[in-house]
């Protein structure tokens, strides 16, 4: 295993974190961590169009209170590996997860978050080992119940078009172009008047090379196939919603409440799009370490 320890600043803040690689579930994954590594983990699972990057905010504050805090890039996304078998169905995912939760020496205190498809993986690996994971965060993804109306619904469906256009071959050649303007595009559309460009590039980093490009898209070829996102574990569960989401609309979030675990919670980010934890990180981070303490 390779660690490299560096400063990483992101305007006024600047974090410490160390990035190192593991293997969890036959693969290697790269993370970076920050905390005492004998606290609680606290395991942050990032979306798309995204990287572990995303967590800057997160890490330093769930550190501070004590969590070991780790967020890998997934599978597929550089400088972590891709299958050979090209595998991105739910229940894969679930298990890097909860393999990640072993072989970082986990244990019952244990809390998982996640962002988008991490929400997705979230909501799967706490609900096929529950006993793994204390407390459950997600955001921007709402459980399989409340999405099941968001494709019978005009608008939303043209907010997920691009679904639909990564099921295509043309997908890779498209997303591409122009240094991968196609992600720039739809940062800009799903957190409106954020300034993402650091996000952007970190993502850009991560699906430069072909090989992740089509891995980060393969999840979507996917997700049909392995029964859509997937229901919530038994544990109790924040759920967050950014009000303007341009991707998922906030009226998804506004059922979420009822697919979730006894004792669950939904909040919505006023003033925050799709990714609420870089645009509003105050608000998110108080909130989650409210839940996870």
């Amino acid at each position: 295993m390779t660690k490299v320890t560096g400063e990483a600043a992101t305007g006024s803040a600047a974090y410490r974190r160390e990035m190192r690689t593991v293997n969890a579930n036959g693969i290697d994954i790269a993370l970076l961590e920050a905390g005492p590594p004998d606290g609680p983990l606290a395991l942050c699972l990032h979306g798309f169009p995204d990287s572990a990057h995303t967590f800057r905010f997160l890490l330093p504050t769930l550190a501070s209170a004590g969590f070991h805090t780790v967020a890998p890039f997934l599978r597929g996304y550089a400088p972590s590996a891709v299958p050979a078998d090209a595998t991105y169905d739910q229940a894969t995912l679930a298990a890097d997860a909860n393999a990640l939760h072993e072989v970082l020496g986990g244990d019952s205190r244990a809390v998982l978050i996640g962002h988008d498809w991490g929400a997705g993986i979230a909501y799967g690996a706490s609900a096929a080992e529950p006993e793994r994971w204390r407390r459950v965060v997600t955001a921007a993804v709402p459980p399989s119940g409340a999405m099941g109306a968001a494709f019978f619904d005009y608008d939303q469906i043209k907010r997920s078009f691009y679904i639909f256009f990564f099921q295509t071959p043309l997908a890779e050649v498209v997303v591409a172009m122009n240094d991968l303007e196609f992600i720039e595009r739809l940062w800009a559309d799903w957190s409106p008047g954020y300034a993402n460009g650091e996000d952007v590039e970190h993502v850009k980093d991560a699906l430069r090379d072909p090989a992740n490009l089509t891995a980060a898209i393969g999840y979507y070829r996917a997700i049909f196939a392995s029964g859509g996102i997937p229901g919530s574990g038994p544990q109790p569960t924040l759920y967050l919603h950014g009000v303007d989401d341009g991707c998922l609309s906030v009226e998804l979030a506004k059922g979420a409440e009822a697919h979730l675990a006894p004792e669950s919670r939904v909040e919505l980010i006023e003033g925050a799009g799709h990714f609420m934890h870089v645009e509003k990180p105050d608000v998110v981070n108080e909130l989650i370490l409210e839940w996870v303490t």
